[in-house]
């Protein structure tokens, strides 16, 4: 059970940290929501989109708000995995002389960002196979530990796939959401112009306003009160109905299995806590559904050629399951 001192304080923390972000980030409420939930839910989002719609501002600026160590990996076709996860080299100073050193690579931070992950091939993909379930690091035979929290936020272009290497379903499995940023409105498209060309130079991005409002052991506690947030089995049949009516839906060849279900109630507990509530919804479950599904099913060959458009299947295949009254 949630005490209502600590459910006042989560939303309290939980507003101040979505004020932050929004100070350099103008408008993807919804992006920033979801990036909140994934946070909240211990979990690792996929971020698509078209180059210069703010992916890495957002985790810049998440970053920053939460006062967190923060990382970045540039993926490229020569990218190795001991580039991401480190490797060991001879230490040639002090008492070590002659002996193995590890050196850690970036993942041994609090928040990555794996700009455009499928730049990279399979090879280098899979170096984040274990850090991303297991939260550690294999090196040289020693298991290591990842700080906590910890939190993987990659990005890809999905327009441009010209020398790119789609992401095994494997790895897609363990990403909790797969967030689309598409193109701000005109108000925003303006605001954004006039906050990031307002006396500062072209390199400078807009985040001197962005002030730290949570820490690490904050937020580790936000995530221990996600969990204790109550979810009805009526709703957990609910959550695991939808998964499973993507396995025969029309449109869709492979349907999203279990780790689909176990998401959607982790990701619906998020969005109670954020909304102040010590309990999840129906409503909670389908607002999540499309980030937690689109990247964990297969569009069937000929809904490819028909150029279906996979959210609307999805969104078909969740309205064809009857919510539960509670």
């Amino acid at each position: 059970m949630i005490k209502p001192e600590e459910l006042k304080l989560a939303t309290q923390w939980l507003h101040a940290l979505r004020v932050e972000v929004g100070k350099a980030v103008v408008g993807q409420t919804q992006a920033v929501e979801q990036m909140l939930v994934a946070v909240v839910a211990s979990g690792h989002v996929l971020v698509e989109g078209v180059p210069g719609l703010g992916k890495t501002l957002l985790a810049r600026a998440l970053s920053q708000a939460l006062q967190l160590q923060y990382a970045r990996v540039q993926f490229t076709p020569d990218l190795m995995p001991a580039d991401i996860v480190g490797h060991s080299v001879l230490d040639d100073t002090g008492a070590g002389l002659g002996r193995l050193r590890v050196r850690k690579g970036p993942v041994f931070t609090h928040l990555l960002l794996a700009d455009e992950i499928n730049r990279a091939p399979a090879k280098t993909q899979s170096a984040l196979l274990e850090v991303m379930q297991e939260y550690q690091a294999t090196l040289e035979g020693e298991t290591l530990p990842l700080p906590r929290p910890f939190m993987v936020m990659a990005t890809q272009n999905p327009v441009d796939t010209e020398g790119t290497y789609p992401l095994p379903e494997a790895q897609l499995d363990r990403f909790l959401l797969q967030i689309r940023i598409g193109y701000p409105t005109h108000d925003e498209e303006t605001a954004v112009v006039q906050l990031v060309t307002s006396g500062r130079a072209g390199h400078e991005l807009p985040l001197q306003a962005v002030q730290p409002v949570l820490d690490d052991v904050q937020v580790l506690e936000l995530q221990r009160l996600a969990s204790l947030v109550h979810a009805d089995t009526k709703v957990i049949d609910y959550a695991v109905r939808v998964v499973r009516a993507t396995r025969q839906w029309p449109g869709i060849e492979f349907g999203a299995g279990p780790r689909a279900s176990v998401a959607l109630v982790r990701a619906a507990r998020a969005v109670a806590l954020i909304a102040g509530r010590d309990f999840i919804t129906p409503d909670d479950v389908a607002r999540q559904a499309l980030a937690v599904l689109r990247h964990r099913v297969t569009m069937a060959p000929d809904a490819q050629i028909e150029g279906r458009d996979l959210d609307e299947i999805l969104q078909a295949a969740l309205e064809s399951v009857e919510a539960p009254r509670l």
